[in-house]
């Protein structure tokens, strides 16, 4: 006879959500709900899980991850949810059942969907999806202008619940290269905390240096241009203490970009918590690359313009949990890549905060209409992103904004030559360190 699911276990910190609109109680039960319409109230960042009944429902957004394993056991399944695969592998020792266990097994809840699971024991029916976060596309004027004020006004709204949030005399720093995202990010929370009467002493832009990187420069050429260079500290950092097989273990992935990324956020934060022992909240400009789809179309043979800009939230998402090319194990877009961001900040013991990943910003975004800005233009959608936040940055803090050429985070962290010797040449060898951790 099949059996329910009776033996669950949530291994999930909700200590780790960011929830500005109502108490985690009240999250919980839009979750146990079901209700997409109630999971799309919660506004922040958020990872929840409930067993109701003979079903489980899981809901999260970009910002925090979401794993989920099923072992068998004789008298019945058993559910382990969790942010990471290390974690329900060592809960599965404890309970003498690792030998189920491999990574590909573990499954990704993906951002923006309400998740039903019926575990029945053998076999087991495939998880339910259901949005609860479908953004209008196309709903903007062209106005580049009210674009641009529309867009920023949202993140610095979703900015201002945050600093709300923390404790008043908490400094804060912002994960900054001196790009369009960071740099954004860390103008409207200066704005804000001068609106809110709060001390601008409290804020900090932390700059990655490991061997000459170029973003040290670009960082001073920001805030130097504005005034306000005494809010960046350069965190200096040795090749030696640069490991890409630290951020494997880290974020328990292997793709190469995001990899890479982490690898020297994973370093500047572990640079930020020897400097400052007492810190806790950090924020970063994950997701703006993504919101206005910022990247190099060319760079991947799997993707023309129009597939990027006739599909909802394909950066974010990627194509989709109804799509052939949908990973159960690890989800799709940034709903994966995110890890890259929260993972070493968590390693380290900071709360981070990527308010561009948010559901409300990202709405916004949705609402650009693309096709008729860009006409299937690939070097206007490039340039879209400049104009759009710098626009934006202007009409809600006055500030004229520097924008500096597109550059990833792990090019310029470090030199073309410090690049070459710390990362593998193949991503080859990611997956098999990856995979070699749990041989």
């Amino acid at each position: 006879m099949n059996q329910y699911v009776s033996d669950f276990v949530s291994l999930l910190d909700n200590g780790n959500n960011t929830i500005f609109n109502m108490t985690p109680a009240e999250a919980s039960a839009a979750v146990a709900s079901g209700d997409p319409g109630a999971v799309r109230k919660i506004e922040g960042q958020f990872a929840i899980v409930e067993k109701v009944g003979q079903q489980v429902f899981m809901a999260r957004s970009i910002g925090r991850p979401m794993r989920y394993f099923l072992a068998k056991q004789t008298a019945g399944p058993l559910l382990i949810v969790a942010e990471r695969m290390d974690e329900i592998y060592d809960y599965l020792k404890q309970k003498g059942l690792h030998k189920q266990f491999h990574p590909s097994y573990t499954r990704m809840a993906p951002a923006h969907h309400v998740v039903k699971l019926e575990v029945i024991g053998c076999p087991d029916p495939n998880p339910v999806y259901t949005r609860f976060f479908e953004p209008e596309r196309n709903v903007l004027p062209t106005d580049l202008d009210a674009i641009g004020k529309k867009y920023i006004e949202t993140l610095a709204n979703e900015c201002q619940k945050w600093l709300l949030s923390i404790p008043e005399k908490e400094p804060v720093g912002v994960l900054f290269s001196g790009g369009i995202d960071s740099g954004s990010v860390f103008l409207v929370l200066y704005h804000l905390m001068l609106k809110l009467g709060m001390s601008p002493q409290r804020l900090k832009a932390f700059t990655i240096s490991v061997n000459g990187g170029a973003d040290a420069e670009q960082a001073h050429q920001f805030l130097d241009k504005l005034g306000l260079s005494l809010f960046l500290e350069v965190m200096d950092v040795p090749v030696a203490d640069i490991s890409y097989k630290d951020a494997i273990k880290v974020i328990e992935d292997y793709k190469p970009l995001d990899l890479e990324a982490a690898t020297m956020v994973l370093a500047l934060c572990k640079k930020i918590r020897d400097t400052y022992p007492g810190w806790k909240y950090l924020a970063d400009g994950d997701g703006g690359d993504e919101n206005l789809k910022d990247y190099p179309i060319e760079a991947n043979p799997e993707l023309t313009i129009r597939s990027v800009l006739n599909n909802t939230m394909l950066y974010q998402e990627g194509w989709g949990v109804d799509k052939i090319k949908h990973s159960l194990t690890y989800s799709g877009g940034q709903s994966r890549g995110h890890i890259r961001s929260y993972a070493p900040a968590r390693k380290y013991g900071f709360k981070g905060f990527s308010p561009y990943a948010l559901p409300n910003v990202i709405e916004v975004a949705e609402g650009i209409p693309f096709i008729t800005l860009t006409n299937w233009k690939e070097e206007v959608l490039y340039a879209l992103k400049g104009e759009v936040v710098s626009r934006g940055i202007k009409a809600v803090t006055g500030f004229d904004m520097p924008v500096f050429e597109k550059r990833r985070l792990q090019s310029g962290a470090i030199s073309p030559d410090g690049f070459k010797k710390v990362f593998a040449g193949s991503d080859i060898e990611y997956r098999t360190y990856f995979h070699s951790l749990y041989a």
